[in-house]
């Protein structure tokens, strides 16, 4: 006998599975589905979302927040009209010359430019005017990882959603319930377990917690995309998709899904609770910063075998932040040109600018600066220096840009302004 004919799965299997999660006794299929109907049906959930996401509905909400906010909306929605962006062909053009002419860019591996994290809605401004000046690229995905509730209050939330809505680049939220919001109270603050929030983020109600923020969210302000760092809650997030919520999630960098039988095991989870489309609500999969790109590849074959190449985005950290995260030189970009030809739905993810010119700066990125309040930034005297940090970020992702293209490679960058 084939050994490997050993791990087919009898179908009677299912059968015990299908007996947990649709027994009306269960208590944790009741506890969940007690919070989902705080916010009514799925269909109901749902018009609510699509309301809460109209732009019109976002101005009302940063008009009583934050008005000073509306006219920045309104010049970059007058900017990407206007054509103002360089396109793509005029930025292939200034790198490669004549020769982009000629050149077969293979779009069908096109890396989406990413960047994190967007803290504040003053930021989208700066990046934008930058862009404009210089002829470089705005991300097509971005990812904040500022508390929730301080975002809400000053108007940063509702006037940076609509910022992406505007430019047409996709945005990941990470809700409070991350692990550190006293969750576990044997644990420190971040600087405790920066870089090991896999299983210890959402201990005992905090995983219902977090599924009860989302759907404030999402039905609140239209966010949709979020940050998923533990095991119970990308469950949840799988139930609540199969039942009918469009919601979506990534997968946290700090998760730490660093092999290929990682990424078996959660893939194999969402191929069980896909829809009868075959979509998923995962849709990036933030890998640990030690793979490599033997892992990628391997993972692409079952990816693609299960249906998942254009719904599961693999993320790649391309440069981290200089402090509190990984050892530093941390550049992978050349592993990133070797593989994005033949591995498809890449995001190459920014969390810091590039080595050389982050220890040169008087505050290089800090992983912990997350973790702040806009109070004390402010009163620190650091506001600058984050709003230059994020800036590197975004020039280190123009060239990570400038390579791929140099490579004959395709990207994505903000889709409304760089046609």
């Amino acid at each position: 006998m084939n050994p490997q004919s050993l791990l087919k799965i009898n179908p009677n299997r299912l059968e015990a599975i299908n007996s947990v999660f649709l027994d009306p006794n269960s208590r944790v299929m009741k506890n969940f589905l007690d919070v989902v109907a705080k916010y009514g049906t799925p269909e109901e959930i749902n018009r609510k979302h699509r309301e809460s996401r109209k732009m019109e509905n976002l101005f009302k909400q940063v008009e009583a927040k934050a008005p000073e906010y509306v006219k920045d909306l309104k010049w970059l929605i007058e900017q990407r009209d206007s054509g103002a962006f360089v396109s793509v062909a005029e930025y292939r053009q200034q790198v490669l010359g004549e020769a982009a002419k000629t050149t077969n860019f293979k779009d069908e591996y096109a890396v989406t430019l990413e960047v994190s994290a967007l803290q504040y809605f003053p930021w989208v401004r700066v990046m934008a005017e930058q862009a404009i000046a210089n002829k470089t690229l705005v991300p097509g995905r971005f990812i904040a990882v500022r508390k929730m509730k301080e975002s809400e209050a000053d108007g940063d939330l509702p006037a940076i959603v609509a910022a992406m809505d505007i430019i047409g680049a996709s945005f990941v939220e990470t809700l409070d319930t991350k692990g550190t919001d006293g969750s576990n109270p044997h644990l420190g603050g971040p600087e405790t377990i920066t870089g090991y929030f896999g299983g210890i983020g959402q201990p005992n109600e905090h995983a219902l917690m977090w599924l009860d923020e989302f759907l404030y969210y999402y039905t609140h302000y239209g966010v949709q995309h979020v940050l998923n760092f533990n095991a119970g809650t990308i469950l949840l997030g799988f139930m609540l998709y199969k039942l009918g919520v469009d919601i979506q999630f990534k997968i946290s960098v700090f998760f730490g899904s660093d092999n290929p039988y990682h990424a078996l095991w959660i893939m194999t989870m969402a191929k069980l609770f896909s829809r009868d489309d075959g979509t998923s609500p995962l849709i990036g999969f933030n890998w640990s910063n030690s793979i490599n790109n033997q892992t990628m590849e391997l993972t692409a074959e079952f990816r693609k075998a299960l249906g998942f190449e254009n719904v599961v985005r693999f993320e790649h950290h391309i440069v981290e932040t200089w402090k509190s995260i990984v050892v530093q030189p941390y550049n992978r970009r050349a592993e990133l040109v070797e593989i994005a030809d033949h591995v498809a739905n890449i995001a190459a993810k920014h969390e810091g600018g590039d080595p050389e010119v982050e220890q040169t700066l008087a505050h290089p990125s800090d992983i912990l600066d997350y973790f702040r309040e806009k109070k004390e930034v402010i009163e620190s005297g650091d506001w600058d220096n984050l709003q230059r940090n994020f800036i590197e970020k975004v020039a280190a992702l123009n060239h990570t840009a400038r390579d791929l293209t140099k490579a004959g490679l395709s990207f994505i960058a903000a889709p409304n302004l760089h046609k």
